[in-house]
């Protein structure tokens, strides 16, 4: 019954991609009478892209429903990727070893960690991420995709505010910062102090945007003073932090609400986002009054992970109806997703060799794919049996090689932010 359902969804996401002359059913009307003037895709290799474009002009000949007045247009994980933003990973900087930090790695790194804090990581792992996210970008122009990138600036640079010290990390996730849900990005308030400011590696790109007829929204700036973050939590004893993330509790505390956008993951008219320890239930609070006039619901997942920091490696929405699961991290509310007619796939052990550096992250960044379009995927190259189950599912991978990227605490979907997508507010859910 569910695959049967899937079947149907997925022929019906096909038959919008190639024939778009056929109505779209969408939630939301847009008028498309007004001549696109600012926003232009010039793709580098037309011919494999599934959609008309005008030879006059190099614009897309949108389908009904979309806005035209915006060059950001996005509503899931899955519609035809047309924008994306990658990010960088030049004068990356190790953050102070504090709390906030120290919750969200892997025990096996605190010696790193602590020896590397307040320094720039290994220049040798940087260089060759730096090469892997240029042939990553070509990889994607390639395929159709416009890539924007941030701006590379000095994040070793001290900073003071009144109620904390700290310096840059990098702008190397922008995932984590930003999140487009129709014609709004919204820029998120973060709960690291190392990251307070990185938002300004992006600001020449969102005051394009704007201009040119996106929404932008910032959340409410936090204060990220000693009240946002847990004093008692008991860092180093993993039995009791389990049981903690069992019942949601977390380093954040509700002083002021935060959140990273990459605990957030979209599908229409349902986002699905994780209490973590960067994310509290004050944040969650203001992104759901927030998305409520646009109809938009926010469900909450849980998954009892004592390093919780971002959904993408655990809960990774592949199309509509079709998520890729961590069985190390199970979500607790899994038979309400299958309720709703969503078919699990179980991702394979990661294939990642244990010796491998991963200094904020874990092995399981092999489930953090990005979607293309509804059968297109990229996955990383020597993550073979990720590919095998996704391709026995009917989706085309493509396979792209940033394990030292991976060691800067992101795969794929942590590494982008899509701008634009091509397709319509629709419920899946």
């Amino acid at each position: 019954m569910h695959l049967r359902r899937l079947s149907s969804i997925l022929l019906r996401q096909s038959a919008n991609i190639k024939k778009l002359a056929k109505p779209v059913t969408s939630v939301l009307s847009r008028d498309l009478s007004t001549e696109v003037e600012s926003w232009r895709t010039t793709p580098t290799n037309k011919s494999t892209l599934p959609y008309a474009v005008n030879s006059k002009c190099d614009l897309v000949d949108l389908p009904p429903g979309t806005n035209t007045k915006s060059p950001v247009w996005s509503w899931n994980s899955w519609d035809p990727l047309e924008e994306v933003i990658v990010g960088r990973a030049e004068n990356a900087f190790c953050p102070p070893f504090d709390k906030a930090v120290q919750v969200n790695c892997h025990e096996d790194t605190f010696t790193f960690m602590k020896a590397q804090a307040s320094k720039p990581f290994p220049e040798e792992v940087v260089k060759k991420a730096v090469a892997e996210m240029a042939e990553f970008c070509r990889i994607l122009e390639a395929e159709g995709v416009t890539v924007r990138r941030p701006d590379i600036i000095d994040h070793s640079v001290p900073y003071k505010t009144p109620d904390f010290e700290s310096h840059g990390m990098y702008a190397s996730m922008p995932r984590d910062i930003w999140m487009v849900v129709g014609d709004e990005i919204i820029e998120a308030p973060m709960a690291w102090q190392s990251r307070f400011f990185e938002y300004r590696a992006y600001r020449t790109l969102m005051k394009d945007y704007f201009r040119k007829g996106a929404k932008w929204t910032s959340a409410p700036k936090p204060q990220m003073s000693e009240e946002l973050y847990n004093e008692d939590y008991p860092i180093g004893k993993l039995k009791v932090r389990f049981e903690m993330a069992m019942k949601e509790q977390f380093l954040t505390t509700e002083f002021e609400p935060v959140f990273d956008t990459a605990d957030f993951i979209r599908a229409g008219t349902d986002i699905f986002v994780q209490r973590s320890q960067v994310t509290n239930d004050f944040g969650i609070e203001w992104m759901r009054r927030h998305l409520a006039p646009k109809g938009i619901k926010v469900h909450k997942l849980s998954f009892g992970d004592p390093h919780a920091m971002h959904i993408d490696s655990s809960f990774c929405i592949l199309g509509p109806g079709l998520v890729l699961m961590n069985p190390d991290r199970p979500c607790h509310q899994v038979e309400m997703v299958k309720k709703a007619g969503w078919t699990i796939l179980t991702a394979p052990r990661p294939l990642m060799p244990a010796d491998h550096p991963l200094w904020l992250s874990s092995r399981w960044l092999s489930a953090n794919v990005l979607m293309l379009d509804p059968k297109r995927v990229v996955v990383q190259k020597t993550e073979t049996t990720t590919i095998d189950l996704l391709e026995s599912f009917g989706l085309k991978a493509i396979p792209v090689d940033i394990r030292n990227a991976n060691s800067l605490g992101g795969g794929f979907h942590c590494w982008t932010c899509d701008i634009r997508r091509r397709g319509t507010l629709e419920s899946y859910f």
